[in-house]
């Protein structure tokens, strides 16, 4: 793990860190922040981490890390800016003194994720940087619908409101619009729906804006991603934004993907007893997280990117294996290619048989623990995470640490809670697992809540003391091999037998506990942290980025 080096100025230990990532949570109350270290740091973290890459005394095919990551910064910054004024304009310094980097599907997120962009911009202009926001576009779109609360404030109920059709385990960089007409509507289907809680959500002002991108772009996450970075621009923020998909074809990408395919072998292991540690030390029992293990396949080692083909667009594991002098790549269905590689050789020629895969509609992208790897290592001089991806990336850690023998990077962890502001009673306070028990009490103990006039007259006092005597005598009577079963048919009884001196008790505690249930449900609806942004009010918004967004405005 980590070694405990100080960052300069000497306040930020790496191993304090790392051991505190483990316990981060997101905020319970709305409107709270996570923000971990404390943004103050950034300039220390940054120092350090550039100072371990340039030092880095690790060749990737015949080039230095540090030589490496400083091209990677330069063509990436080339493709963002390109990438990012083709829709919207966006003022950067001339000489950037460093890049922050941050990453997302391009999906409509809740505002605690959202939170992350304005932290960048704010990180950027505080230290004459650009900041990018990569687009995760490599991951496959979960849904084409956004969950959206409606009905009333005592009967809320959740409705998929969706914003296109068809099939929705594409990659977001192979998926169009499939219903242009469903597209354009949604943001007044939505509105509609949600507008007995909320009457003026940003869905007003964004929508229009995806559908004008639609008619610039058929693909769904550029639409969806690009509005709202084109309304950040609105809110004063100076960012660029790039797809996954353009970062991997950037030519030290590809030179960097073509060193892990010839040192797969030594990856391949570290990648899987580091995860096996991982899963050991936090006690994770699913073999799904926090990714899974990496195959071994008759000969061939399967290798953490993905591929697909632009006519096939469903992803699958990069597998291969040595030949010669070549290595084969292969999805082990449909696609087969061969690249000149070796271990200890350069890779000119691998990065120009990747480039001649990818114009053929062939893609190789990288996977969760790579791609934020790479973005540490080779794109940017400090990472911003989420809370899932901070502790994820204890794992990427291990991997750095064991691959390339390097410390860790530094990285950030920034997060929020906050909930559509819609008035809750906060009724249900746990209330039906209360009552719950209560009435499991009522069957198994009866004989302490007992209430004579809920028998009427089918029972009397005296009935109920001769049945909780008859109880107790034998609750005292020590339980043998021979009497067991007499002895629990006997308490059974007298239980049974006391049920309606507690039904009037019961009847109520059932019909609260129905009340409670119902409470609980509600607020659990109304009280999601994971709605989309565009279901809040702009001022809601706004008054959660908070000084982040003064910062940023007043900076224009």
């Amino acid at each position: 793990m980590p070694r405990a080096d100080k960052c300069a100025g000497g306040r930020f230990y790496w191993p304090e860190w790392s051991a505190r990532i483990a316990k981060l949570n997101a905020p319970r109350a709305s409107g709270e922040k996570l923000i971990e270290p404390p943004l103050e740091l950034a300039a220390e973290m940054m120092a350090a981490n550039r100072s371990g890459i340039c030092s880095a005394d690790y060749e990737l095919q015949g080039r230095g890390l540090g030589e490496l990551a400083c091209e990677a910064r330069k063509q990436l910054l080339a493709a963002a800016v390109a990438y990012t004024r083709a829709y919207r304009d966006v003022a950067l310094p001339d000489k950037p003194a460093a890049i922050f980097l941050a990453g997302h599907q391009p999906e409509m997120f809740h505002p605690g994720v959202w939170l992350k962009n304005f932290a960048l911009n704010q990180l950027a202009q505080q230290h004459g940087a650009v900041a990018i926001n990569l687009q995760i576009d490599s991951d496959t779109m979960k849904s084409s619908s956004l969950r959206v609360p409606v009905g009333s404030v005592d009967a809320p109920r959740m409705e998929a409101v969706p914003f296109d059709r068809g099939t929705t385990d594409t990659p977001f960089e192979q998926r169009p619009i499939l219903d242009p007409s469903l597209f354009r509507s949604f943001g007044d289907r939505a509105a509609l729906s949600l507008r007995p809680l909320i009457t003026d959500p940003l869905l007003k002002s964004y929508w229009p804006l995806a559908v004008v991108r639609s008619r610039e772009t058929d693909n769904i996450g550029h639409c969806v991603s690009q509005a709202r970075h084109q309304l950040e621009a609105q809110w004063g923020l100076q960012t660029l934004e790039i797809p996954q998909s353009r970062v991997c074809d950037l030519p030290a990408l590809r030179w960097f993907v073509a060193h892990l395919l010839a040192q797969l072998p030594r990856l391949w292991e570290i990648y899987n007893s580091a995860l096996l540690e991982y899963r050991r030390e936090h006690k994770v029992r699913s073999s799904a997280h926090p990714v899974p293990e990496l195959n071994s396949v008759d000969g061939w080692l399967e290798a953490p990117l993905w591929i697909w083909s632009s006519e096939s667009p469903s992803r699958l594991p990069l597998f291969v294996r040595q030949r010669n002098d070549e290595l084969v790549l292969s999805n082990r269905s449909d696609i087969e290619a061969v690249i000149s590689i070796t271990p200890e050789g350069t890779a000119e020629s691998a990065v120009e048989q990747l480039a001649a895969l990818s114009a053929r509609g062939v893609r190789l992208r990288t996977r969760a623990l790579i791609t934020t790897l790479a973005a540490r290592l080779l794109l940017g001089d400090l990472f911003m995470h989420g809370i899932g991806g901070a502790k994820y990336d204890q794992l990427t850690d291990r991997i750095i640490e064991r691959f390339f023998g390097i410390r860790p990077t530094a990285y950030l962890c920034v997060s929020g809670t906050l909930r559509l502001p819609v008035p809750v009673a906060h009724r249900s306070d746990n209330g039906a697992i209360h009552h719950r028990h209560c009435i499991r009490e009522l069957q198994y103990h009866p004989e302490r809540f007992i209430d004579v006039q809920s028998a009427g007259n089918n029972g009397n006092a005296q009935s109920a003391d001769r049945w909780i005597a008859e109880k107790l005598r034998w609750i005292a009577v020590e339980q043998t091999p021979h009497n067991a079963r007499e002895r629990c048919h006997a308490i059974h009884q007298a239980n049974e037998a006391l049920q309606p001196f507690v039904v009037h008790r019961r009847d109520a505690w059932t019909a609260d506990a129905l009340q409670r249930a119902k409470d609980e449900r509600s607020e659990k609806i109304l009280l999601s942290r994971e709605y989309g942004f565009p279901l809040f009010p702009e001022s809601t918004l706004t008054n959660f980025f908070g000084g982040l967004l003064e910062k940023s405005s007043s900076s224009d």
